[in-house]
């Protein structure tokens, strides 16, 4: 459950030391396949999305890793992450026709993973999709918010040419959980987005929100990021069952 204390964006002293602790991160990062210790893939579909203002080069460790592992990890396709423009529903109605393309030599049902915006498409998508889909992965996405709780606002201003809108229907929209398994990863070190806003108001036997330490920008390629992403990728369809830490030695990091 969240918080009675009021939601803030993070300080911007956090916000300020984002990139070394992202480096440091990414220093570290690298974990073998044995090491992470999931299933052989089963060579499933997984879309990356990125955050905003970034692009395929920013989660390619992410793919790289989910690679590794024996799935055909993929680019979301679109470049730069601009953030939505104009009516959203168009615009989202044309990132899932181009999805879906990107999916169309495949027969098996995909995983999406998106990193902080991204991951806002990733589950609006997957509400649509039906069963191209199988599961959800957001990496701190701000998907219950009410406002701008974040410290990056003046970057979508930036490259959309307006600030977010956070109407309540949209909020609402936003709130709900895809019907397909979803995890949300988030830390409450997080420097650019409150990690509140990246926890579902409740949880249930389809959904789970997993806390990590470590950086906004560094999650893409944070160890313990990459442990839960390689458990989650193993989940069967039909047969996906929460994440349980001690099981994949999540205790020793």
């Amino acid at each position: 459950m969240h918080s009675t204390l009021p939601i803030e964006r993070p300080s911007l002293a956090l916000f300020g030391i984002e990139p070394w602790r992202a480096a440091f991160e990414f220093a570290s990062h690298h974990i073998s396949p044995a090491e992470a210790k999931p299933a052989a893939g089963d060579g499933h579909p997984v879309i990356i999305f990125p955050g905003m203002g970034t692009d395929g080069t920013a989660v390619a460790p992410l793919r790289r890793y989910c690679q590794s592992l024996g799935y055909e990890a993929l680019d979301w396709g679109r470049g730069i992450n601009r953030g939505p423009e104009g009516d959203i529903d168009v615009w989202l109605a044309d990132l899932k026709a181009h999805t879906a393309q990107l999916l169309s030599g495949f027969e098996q049902s995909a995983t999406f993973i998106g990193w902080s915006l991204g991951g806002i498409y990733a589950r609006e998508l997957s509400k649509t999709m039906g069963r191209k889909v199988r599961q959800v992965i957001t990496i701190g996405t701000p998907f219950n918010a009410s406002a701008d709780h974040t410290n990056v606002g003046w970057i979508f201003r930036l490259l959309s040419g307006s600030a977010p809108a956070f109407d309540a229907a949209l909020s609402a929209r936003l709130r709900s959980a895809p019907s397909v398994p979803t995890t949300s990863i988030y830390s409450r070190s997080d420097g650019v987005v409150a990690w509140q806003t990246c926890k579902h108001e409740a949880e249930s036997q389809r959904v789970q929100d997993l806390e990590v330490s470590g950086s906004h920008v560094g999650l893409g390629w944070n160890r313990s990021v990459l442990r839960i992403v390689g458990d989650r990728l193993g989940q069967a369809p039909g047969r996906w069952k929460r994440y349980e830490p001690e099981a994949v030695g999540m205790a020793q990091w």
